[in-house]
């Protein structure tokens, strides 16, 4: 066996220069990739880097302002922003009691089904008890008692329900809230179209006005969102505002919430009556073009009773007008110098045949000066003064018309709003049909636009649905009032056109006389087309958005859409009003009996009620009564409720005014709403004051006061 050789001084010292040099080669190559890659990652691809870890270690969030309030002409809210509230149980919280919750279970189910239908105690009771059988660990921790409520809704389960009440701290019954920023609408549906509605759009997830003014205006209203971004703090990560979010203009429109009321109330009433298909009606300042109401009422067709609702917005949509076209053509006419003189007599009969197409008169005498042509509604009148001026040029009619302004856009802030078109390329036989209301579609907002110019002496003040905004800092900026043209027809024009319509109700001829009437003196023009076959359009969801009329595609044979537009008072005009009925029946089939009865019984209350007048007429007469007993309504159903309610065993226990009274005599309006009460005595011809807020608590005549019409009846109103 060989020996072991052991290595020369040498031979060592090469063998440990050799392994340092090896471990230094090791050292410098870690070295110098540690700095290449410390090179790349802080010089070379340093943003990357940067970019990688902010995703990691930060995100971005947006901050949503707060949506502005759309405002009454008065300041009254239409449209607002309030929190409501998710009411849970934390059925996993420590501390929580669940021996006394156990106790007091059935008598918390039962407080529940009381207050929360449709779950009765029963269904509530079974509710809970799924989960209690489950393990502790498997609990809901976010069980829903109720959703959507008003905060005093949970302050009364903290306070009042059993077990709760017992409770001192939230961790002993796990009652807990999550609130919710809701659009809300103070007035219901009242004027719903013209305010519109929010929600979520096929664009965006973020809420945002749909329709009406909360569309329209939805860039104001709605405000800037602001951004929050979470990055690293002593204590970990956390969201902290980046951008604050700047929140929404408050609107302030020119709708007023009585007029809207009366408007609202006189359309359905009618409607109802009339058994018509929709009704639309709006009035405007005459002045400054604000429009105080504006109402579509359309029937329900899945309702099981009559029940007129709010639909579509007809009052931007365009229709065949019918006679209430004749202003417009006459204005034409004396704008252009063909109507003058006005005393010049036409011979007009019963039928007219204009290139062997009849033209008939209903109403016309055997002839006619061109001061009575609207006074009669006169077709064939019309045609002869307006047709021999065009016979070269049809489409020249249009042109008056459009350097006149009347086709100019109105941007009244109205959703949809559509602007008047005529028939492509008209003949004569259109043009001839053109002139009284056919071979065209208007929407009733030109209409009475155009009307409240001719009351405005001429000036063609803008429509509008917004007065005035409030930034988020409180500071208010009034719009000022704005002019489609400064002058649609001359001063001297105007007043000729306006004896011609006042003729329409105070004349011999009038085709409105029965809305003759001493308190309010109203002009206007009637109206009556038959109605054309229409065609809805969808949009991309299949929803039916609109309606359109094809000039020629037929009519449905006996049925009629009346319209009467006008203004009032005459001799001051301060509101111009237009009401459309569709398909009304006998005996509302004319214009006047519907459409013109609608706007009188509105001209006549606003004048009870002072809006016409500082002083409205009436007699005086004394009398006291007694005030009631508890409120009541002269809704059955309502009494109903409100019985059911406080659990009032006797029937006797709430009283109800009587609903027949001698004629000529006061009627009984105590103990119910104010709007109840102003509808019963408006209804008999009496107008109406009031003071306090509630319920009628007294009235002065007393009940069965003889009283003539016109008599102010005043009312004391409490909430006791």
């Amino acid at each position: 066996m060989p020996a072991h050789r052991t290595p020369t001084p040498g031979q060592h010292q090469q063998m440990i220069v050799s392994r340092f040099g090896l471990i230094f080669f090791v050292a410098v190559f870690l070295a110098v990739c540690i700095g290449y890659r410390l090179v790349d990652n802080t010089v070379i691809h340093a943003a990357n880097w940067r970019r990688m870890g902010d995703s990691t270690l930060t995100s971005v969030k947006p901050v949503y302002p707060i949506r502005g309030e759309i405002l009454a002409s008065d300041g009254s809210i239409l449209a607002t922003n309030l929190y409501f509230y998710n009411v849970m149980m934390d059925l996993r919280c420590e501390g929580f009691k669940i021996i006394e919750f156990t106790q007091a279970l059935p008598e918390l189910c039962d407080s529940m089904a009381a207050h929360y239908p449709p779950y009765d105690a029963k269904k509530w009771r079974e509710k809970f008890d799924r989960q209690l059988a489950l393990p502790k660990n498997k609990r809901s921790r976010n069980f829903v008692l109720c959703r959507s409520m008003p905060k005093a809704e949970y302050t009364r389960i903290r306070e009042t329900f059993p077990f709760f009440r017992d409770c001192t701290k939230r961790s002993q019954c796990g009652l807990k809230s999550d609130a919710i920023l809701k659009r809300s609408y103070p007035f219901g549906s009242m004027a719903r179209l013209s305010i519109g509605r929010v929600g979520q759009t096929a664009e965006c997830a973020e809420v945002h006005g749909r329709s009406g003014l909360e569309c329209a205006l939805d860039t104001l209203l709605y405000g800037i969102p602001g951004v929050q971004v979470r990055g690293l703090s002593t204590r970990g990560t956390k969201y902290v505002v980046d951008t604050p979010a700047v929140n929404g203009y408050d609107v302030y429109t020119t709708i007023d919430i009585t007029i809207q009321d009366i408007l609202e109330s006189e359309l359905g009433q009618m409607l109802l009556d009339a058994k018509a298909e929709w009704g639309a009606a709006m009035i405007m300042e005459t002045a400054t073009g604000d429009i105080k109401a504006m109402s579509n009422l359309e029937l329900d067709k899945k309702s099981a009773t009559p029940k007129y609702i709010e639909a579509l917005n007809r009052c931007v949509l365009a229709y065949e007008p019918g006679s209430v076209m004749k202003v417009m053509s006459m204005a034409v006419a004396l704008e252009k110098g063909y109507a003058k003189p006005v005393s010049r007599e036409y011979p007009i009969g019963h039928t007219y045949n204009f290139l062997n197409r009849p033209i008939r008169d209903t109403h016309s005498p055997g002839s006619l000066p061109v001061s009575r042509f609207i006074e009669y509604s006169s077709n064939i009148g019309m045609v002869k003064l307006m047709v021999p001026h065009y016979t070269s040029n049809p489409k020249q009619f249009e042109y008056d018309l459009t350097e006149m302004g009347f086709f100019d856009r109105l941007n009244s802030g109205i959703g949809g709003e559509t602007r008047p078109r005529f028939v492509k390329d008209p003949k004569l036989i259109d043009l001839s049909r053109l002139v009284f209301g056919y071979s065209s579609a208007i929407p009733p907002l030109y209409t009475c636009a155009f009307y409240n110019a001719v009351a405005n002496d001429g000036k063609f003040v803008r429509p509008r649905l917004m007065r005035g905004l409030r930034t988020p800092e409180g500071v208010d900026s009034i719009i000022p009032v704005d002019y489609v043209r400064e002058r649609i027809l001359s001063s001297e024009n105007a007043a000729i056109l306006r004896e011609m319509m006042h003729g329409v109700v105070w004349c011999e001829g009038g085709t409105a006389k029965i809305l003759k009437n001493d308190l309010v003196e109203i002009a206007g023009k009637t109206g009556t087309c038959k109605i054309a076959l229409e065609r809805p359009v969808f949009d991309e969801n299949g929803d039916s958005i609109k309606y359109t009329t094809p000039f020629k595609g037929g009519y449905r044979e006996g049925h009629y859409r009346v319209t009467f537009c006008g203004f009032f008072p005459y001799d001051n005009p301060r509101y111009t009003c237009i009401v459309v009925i569709n398909d009304p029946q006998m005996p509302y089939r004319g214009p006047a009996v519907s459409s013109g009865v609608v706007l009188k019984n509105v001209a006549l209350k606003m004048y009870a009620r002072g809006m016409l007048s500082e002083n409205p007429r009436f007699d005086e007469t004394s009398g006291s009564g007694d005030g009631p007993i508890l409120y009541s309504s002269l809704d059955a159903r309502r009494n109903h409720i409100v019985r059911s309610e406080l659990n009032l065993q006797k029937p006797r226990a709430l009283r109800q005014p009587a609903d027949s009274v001698p004629a000529g005599c006061v009627p009984d309006v105590q103990g119910i709403s104010l709007r109840e009460a102003l509808t019963r005595l408006e209804s008999r011809g009496y107008s109406v004051a009031f003071e306090g807020a509630g319920y009628v608590a007294s009235q002065s005549p007393a009940p069965g006061t003889r009283a003539s019409l016109g008599t102010q009846i005043k009312l004391t109103l409490r909430h006791d």
